[in-house]
């Protein structure tokens, strides 16, 4: 995780929605057009998703996605692992060593165990880790729950219902009184 892009942001938000959806798939072009970005994102971050177990997709008209488990079983560590791939916070390049003093052989002084700066990064690594896995999709929704109106997750799903309805009669309008396609 040398750098968090917008797309751990992206990630996180589009769950949220997922959290109040329960059992009824949201799809990947609603959610992108609710966050006001492109469906191709979000079906590259989904897919990550999809493939670490956070989330299961499902096709057809009425498809998309669902969180593959309950919002407390979902820690955003492994959001952010699903996304960004586990890389370290710093890769460390060894500099230590190439000192102009050391005219190319640095001494074991210099070069013996683990870099100060490099054990700096790491035990910073460690406590961004631990607090993003003690902290759960469940623990970030209750927060903007307190914070949003009280309507506010009823308008949410008034949105997504009608992108669905709005779906529904696109696809009667392929079909004739016979059922076939026009």
């Amino acid at each position: 995780m040398a750098y968090l892009t917008v797309n751990v942001e992206y990630g996180l938000h589009c769950l949220l929605w997922l959290v109040d959806a329960g059992d009824r798939p949201r799809s990947g072009r609603d959610l992108a057009e609710f966050q006001g970005i492109s469906s191709s994102l979000i079906i590259k971050i989904f897919g990550k998703l999809t493939k670490a177990g956070i989330v299961r997709a499902s096709e057809g008209l009425s498809g998309g996605y669902v969180l593959a488990h309950a919002p407390e079983q979902i820690s955003l560590l492994q959001v952010l692992d699903a996304i960004e791939g586990r890389k370290p916070l710093f890769p460390c390049q060894e500099i230590r060593g190439r000192c102009a003093i050391f005219e190319g052989q640095p001494p074991s002084w210099a070069t013996g165990g683990v870099c100060s700066i490099h054990a700096a990064m790491l035990k910073a690594e460690k406590a961004m880790r631990d607090t993003l896995a003690d902290c759960s999709l469940a623990d970030i929704g209750r927060s903007v729950t307190r914070k949003a109106p009280t309507d506010f997750a009823g308008e949410v799903s008034d949105w997504f219902d009608s992108r669905l309805s709005v779906r529904g009669r696109r696809s009667e309008d392929k079909h004739d009184k016979q059922g076939t396609i026009v």
